[in-house]
C-alpha cells in the first residue's frame, strides 16, 4: 500500500460518527475548503470528521508544465477528448486509501461522503460511482464526471441509490456549464438520484450554494 496522503481534519464535534473527505481543485491544496466548516450550518447533523487531502505534486501540461498540486494531468482545453487517464486512476486508490482509514477507525462507508471542487468533483465521481460498497453520499462542485464513455460499464451498483449533488456556475470560464449538464444528464440516464444545482457565479462558491449544502448534509445524514 502506498503512502497515504498528507491531509487537514476538523472535526465538528467529538467522537465522530461520519466522515467528509473533501478534495480541492487543481493548483489548490488542503487549506482550500477548510474554511467552508465555520461557514456551513450543521446543526442536528451527527458530528463529522471533516478530512481535506493534500492531491500529490506533478507537471501540469495546460499550464506549460508548471508543478502544483492535481489530481490528474489536464492535457489540453478539450478536457472530455484528452484526458489523463492513468493520473484520475492512481489518484482513485489514493481516495479508497483515505475512504479504508476512516473505515479502520471506525466509520462505516455508508457513513462517509466524498466531497470535492472542480478536479476534486471529479475525483468524487471517478471514485465514488466505483466504490464497491455504499457511500452515504458525493457532493460535486463545479467538475464533471471524468472517463464518462467507461462509467456504464465500470460502475459499481453499491452506489446506484447513493445521492449526489451536483452544483455549477452559470458563469463558469474554466468548465464551462454545457460539460457540466452533460455529467448530470449522463448520470440521470444511468439512474442515479442527482440533485442538480446553478449559480449566478463563475468557477467559485457561493453563499447560496452554502446554503444549500448544508441542507443536503442534514437530508443525507437524517436519512
Amino acid at each position: 500500500m502506498s503512502q497515504l496522503l498528507d491531509t487537514i481534519e476538523l472535526e465538528s464535534a467529538p467522537n465522530p460518527t461520519v466522515a467528509i473527505i473533501w478534495m480541492h481543485g487543481l493548483g489548490a491544496d488542503a487549506n482550500d475548503f477548510v474554511p467552508i466548516v465555520k461557514e456551513l450550518n450543521l446543526k442536528g447533523c451527527p458530528a463529522i470528521r471533516f478530512v481535506f487531502p493534500n492531491a500529490p505534486t506533478m507537471p501540469v501540461t495546460i499550464n506549460g508544465g508548471y508543478v502544483m498540486r492535481a489530481w490528474y494531468d489536464i492535457l489540453g482545453t478539450d478536457i472530455a477528448r484528452r484526458e489523463d487517464e492513468k493520473g484520475l486512476r492512481s489518484s482513485q486508490v489514493a481516495v479508497e486509501q483515505l475512504i479504508e482509514r476512516e473505515k479502520n477507525r471506525g466509520i462505516p462507508a455508508n457513513r462517509i461522503l466524498l466531497a470535492g471542487f472542480s478536479q476534486g468533483c471529479a475525483m468524487t465521481l471517478q471514485t465514488g460511482l466505483r466504490y464497491p460498497e455504499k457511500l452515504a453520499g458525493l457532493l460535486c462542485l463545479s467538475g464533471y464526471v471524468p472517463l464518462r464513455d467507461v462509467v456504464a460499464s465500470e460502475r459499481h451498483a453499491a452506489n446506484q441509490h447513493t445521492p449526489i449533488y451536483l452544483a455549477h456556475g452559470r458563469a463558469d470560464p474554466v468548465i464551462h456549464i454545457d460539460r457540466a449538464e452533460q455529467s448530470r444528464d449522463l448520470l440521470k440516464t444511468l439512474g442515479y438520484p442527482v440533485e442538480w444545482h446553478e449559480y449566478m457565479m463563475q468557477h467559485s462558491v457561493c453563499q447560496e450554494e452554502i446554503d444549500d449544502i448544508s441542507a443536503w448534509l442534514k437530508k443525507v445524514l437524517s436519512a
